[in-house]
């Protein structure tokens, strides 16, 4: 069984078309699935549908094995896809440890032994467990994102640009934490560092203008004529 099998999709934004006739799978041996594609491809609008926030025209969207095409993105996060937006989405006025017990609504049973987790992986966030997210730096906030979607206990994990506004050396710490979660959880990287994205990835796929114009292993596309004179110049 696939973790995730999308048909044939179409997503419309009112009478604007995004995704195109989209075919993709999420196989239950990938660690890492990247997608990479200029800023308009309709990355963020593929992630969108299939953790339910956005409804498809056409298409099936099926996660680990149910159909989950129309169904709401709360009982997408019970089925085990967690989706953590590029906006991070935290809530500014509450605490470190307040944000992580948000995330954790579905497992409340299991909070104190995820966010123990989640503290080992990111110390930092044990230091200011008390703040609110706002005084947070931007790593840190995106270290909470992380850390808050994984409260959840997803079996795969959707990541919406994690490196997207930080310093070199975060967004290195970004993409070892990505290596580390997927020897556990399954994780869907949409990410505009193409080399580290699919250097990290078992399979990835090229989105352009809402269609997949080629797909293989990560080293297949880092090797591909198409990834390499469209995003890997210089």
């Amino acid at each position: 069984m696939n973790l995730i099998d999308v048909d044939g999709l179409n997503v419309h934004y009112g009478d604007l078309q995004v995704l195109w006739d989209l075919s993709l799978e999420v196989r239950d041996d990938d660690s890492v699935v990247t997608i990479v594609g200029p800023n308009g491809a309709g990355k963020t609008t593929l992630l969108k549908t299939l953790s339910g926030i956005l409804t498809p025209t056409s298409g099936r969207v099926e996660v680990l094995g149910a159909d989950v095409t129309s169904i709401a993105a709360s009982d997408i996060v019970d089925r085990g896809f967690v989706h953590v937006s590029e906006e991070r989405n935290l809530f500014g006025d509450l605490s470190v440890e307040a944000n992580l017990r948000m995330g954790s609504y579905t497992k409340r049973e299991t909070f104190e032994e995820n966010r123990d987790m989640v503290f080992e992986m990111f110390p930092v966030l044990e230091d200011r467990r008390d703040k609110n997210a706002s005084t947070l730096s931007g790593g840190e906030q995106q270290m909470l994102a992380i850390g808050r979607g994984l409260m959840a206990e997803p079996e795969v994990l959707a990541l919406d640009e994690p490196s997207n506004a930080l310093a070199p050396q975060l967004a290195e710490q970004v993409f070892r934490t990505i290596e580390e979660i997927s020897d556990d959880v399954t994780v869907v990287l949409v990410e505009q560092h193409v080399d580290k994205a699919l250097g990290l990835a078992d399979r990835g796929y090229l989105l352009e203008n809402g269609r997949i114009e080629t797909e293989g292993t990560g080293r297949e596309l880092l090797e591909s004529e198409a990834v390499r004179e469209g995003y890997l110049r210089g």
